[in-house]
């Protein structure tokens, strides 16, 4: 059957997917914001250097998230039961595992963390508190990539919101109660977290448990050799893509330490407005990856080259509002999130880039999920490792002439880069589809 396609249904997946994530970054500038008020910039700092390192160990496992994605949707395009339950399982037990693994290696990661990261030494103390802390909640966080990835896959992203909106909305609370109300601090805010995502994933377990019903017929199906073949080529690329990115988006905030707290945090505080809107976008790259994912299922390219374009033109629309958005009311925003002096000035003189980030980055977003819903993860990979490149030319000509501010120029020029080798690369996705 041809696969439907309307602004309406863009919509009806995507806007609750702009909703859930919004609520991601939210939940990080509200960490940023209830430590920021205590008015010193180590907490700030160790919080967001925390959060990073979580970040990055946890998103190297993000090939959960947008394999299962993709998979499910392809499977459910195909009208594949079976598989699509199977999918579930088999990332869900990937999921558990490298939680455990993280926990039991934890004492040597974030050793070797914080030797990359010059920062102070009282920053390095709060920073471990923060990480042993949260580190608890490892198999927790990856399962739920694998469970969000399922539900996106399915059309289910009203799921997926009220799975984001229970955690995140439990996480804030905690937040205020044990840092402002118990005085807490930087161990309340992890704690806070970690409570969350136990809870959230319980949650995520309930909604998805529809998975489970075929149970026996699905467990068969774990073994697949073509499934299997398919699962571990996809996982393969997407996660040396996104160790790639990661560790670019590290290195950013590892290099922004070296120019002292102030800009650290100043930097941390722009990271998450970035994030807002990274994560607000985000909605309609996943729009695409359910659409595309089905069309490619169901070998209709006439769907998947609509439902491409279609995602890119709300993408830019997204990408316009927020680019107001922050150019009318960003120093009201910086305000809100610190009340030091220090810090806000040096977070004033950033704010252009936060204006030009939704106009240059939507490109490389909407094509990921285009890329993910097609399962064409080889050419993800391969632009990854071109973006690289680029990207270390650029954090080697700009940083030593134009400090901070050439650290963001770089990060904009490795989004945009992102978005050029995509759609040089885009033509292949429709071959497959018509194959």
């Amino acid at each position: 059957m041809a696969l439907v396609l309307t602004h309406r249904r863009i919509l009806t997946i995507a806007f609750p997917i702009v909703l859930s994530n919004a609520t991601v970054p939210l939940l990080g500038a509200v960490d940023t914001a209830v430590i920021g008020h205590l008015g010193l910039a180590a907490p700030i700092g160790a919080v967001g250097l925390g959060a990073t390192i979580l970040s990055t160990l946890y998103w190297a496992f993000g090939f959960l998230r947008m394999s299962t994605s993709g998979l499910a949707a392809q499977a459910k395009g195909a009208g594949d039961g079976v598989e699509l339950s199977a999918t579930l399982l088999r990332a869900l037990a990937v999921a558990f595992a490298a939680g455990l693994v993280l926990i039991l290696l934890h004492p040597w990661l974030f050793a070797l963390a914080l030797r990359i990261a010059p920062a102070s030494s009282e920053v390095e103390v709060l920073t471990l508190t923060f990480l042993g802390i949260r580190i608890w909640a490892a198999p927790a966080t990856i399962g739920l990539y694998a469970l969000t990835g399922y539900l996106v896959g399915t059309e289910r992203t009203r799921a997926v919101l009220a799975l984001q909106l229970w955690q995140n909305g439990l996480n804030m609370a905690l937040d205020l109660w044990f840092v402002m109300g118990l005085g807490w601090g930087v161990g309340g805010v992890a704690l806070a977290s970690l409570l969350a995502e136990l809870t959230g994933l319980a949650l995520g377990l309930y909604l998805a448990r529809e998975a489970l019903r075929p149970l026996g017929a699905a467990i068969a199906r774990l073994a697949d050799p073509e499934a299997l073949r398919r699962t571990f080529s996809a996982s393969r690329d997407i996660l040396i893509r996104t160790v790639i990115l990661q560790v670019s988006f590290t290195a950013f905030v590892f290099l922004g330490a070296r120019f002292g707290d102030t800009t650290l945090a100043a930097n941390a505080i722009l990271l998450q407005f970035l994030s807002i809107m990274a994560f607000a976008l985000d909605g309609f790259a996943f729009a695409a990856e359910t659409l595309v994912g089905q069309a490619m299922g169901g070998r209709d390219a006439e769907a998947l080259r609509r439902a491409a374009r279609m995602a890119m033109q709300w993408g830019y629309g997204g990408a316009v509002a927020l680019a107001a958005i922050f150019g009318l009311g960003g120093y009201l925003a910086i305000h809100l999130m610190t009340n030091a002096a220090d810090v806000q000035t040096e977070a004033f003189g950033l704010l252009p880039w936060l204006v030009l980030a939704p106009l240059i980055g939507t490109a490389c977003w909407i094509y990921d999920g285009i890329f993910i819903g097609a399962l064409m993860t080889h050419a993800m990979r391969t632009a990854a490792l071109q973006v690289a490149c680029i990207y270390v030319a650029a954090l080697a000509i700009l940083v030593p002439s134009f400090g901070n501010q050439g650290l963001w120029a770089a990060l904009m020029l490795m989004n945009a880069a992102r978005g050029l080798t995509l759609r040089r690369a885009f033509p292949s996705v429709l071959a497959r589809a018509e194959g």
